[in-house]
């Protein structure tokens, strides 16, 4: 994933459940071709080691074939074990150095930091690749117990070289507020997934409200 790029990208965030996976794949090649994305996480809960290990095989190879990056969520064993561009931790799924041992330097740590940047310098301070703000708007996806002032992007951004990722209730109409901030990136699932026009308008939206469209 670039580090510190000009724009603000989009960092796509897969579901919690996905029913069919073929189906779903479908959907996931037509959002990437619809613009740029930097990256895809795949997030599945409640599911068996099998079923997400099967979904990253499925939909890793589409991702590198638009040049995305891919990233498992909280599972840094099967990030390895299915040879994924990197993982993204809770607060609860591991500590940074103990990871970046399992899946060596040429991989991608992101960690969730809440609203805190004192987890965000600690994990920086043990190498991750990026910390992860959030919620900064009202969600559905997952339950919000956190919610940082837009002010703390620009903060971080200010005193360190470490990309930081927006997340929580961001949708085109309010992406360029987190951009304007500071934000390197943004994290969207429903705003995707969940978009009127589909998956590939809502990309397009987003390049639009981004300043990426070309």
């Amino acid at each position: 994933m670039p580090q510190n790029p000009e724009a603000c990208r989009l960092y796509l965030i897969t579901p919690d459940e996905i029913a069919d996976l073929g189906a779903f794949a479908s959907l996931l090649d037509e959002a990437l071709a619809a613009g740029d994305v930097a990256c895809v996480q795949l997030r599945l809960k409640g599911v068996e080691d099998a079923e997400i290990i099967k979904a990253a095989q499925t939909l890793m190879p589409i991702c590198h074939k638009y040049d995305v990056a891919f990233f498992i969520n909280d599972r840094a064993d099967i990030a390895a074990e299915v040879d994924a561009d990197g993982v993204h931790l809770g607060q609860d799924d591991g500590d940074v150095p103990t990871v970046r041992a399992l899946l060596g330097h040429n991989k991608d740590i992101g960690v969730t930091c809440h609203d805190s940047l004192h987890l965000a310098y600690k994990a920086g301070e043990e190498g991750a690749n990026y910390v992860a703000f959030g919620a900064f708007f009202p969600t559905d996806t997952k339950t919000t117990e956190h919610q940082p002032e837009v002010e703390l992007l620009s903060v971080w951004d200010e005193v360190t070289e470490v990309p930081c990722v927006a997340i929580g209730g961001i949708t085109p109409d309010n992406c360029g507020e987190l951009a304007e901030a500071g934000a390197h990136f943004v994290a969207v699932c429903a705003g995707v997934w969940d978009h009127p026009e589909g998956p590939a308008a809502a990309v397009r939206a987003f390049n639009e409200a981004l300043g990426l469209s070309s």
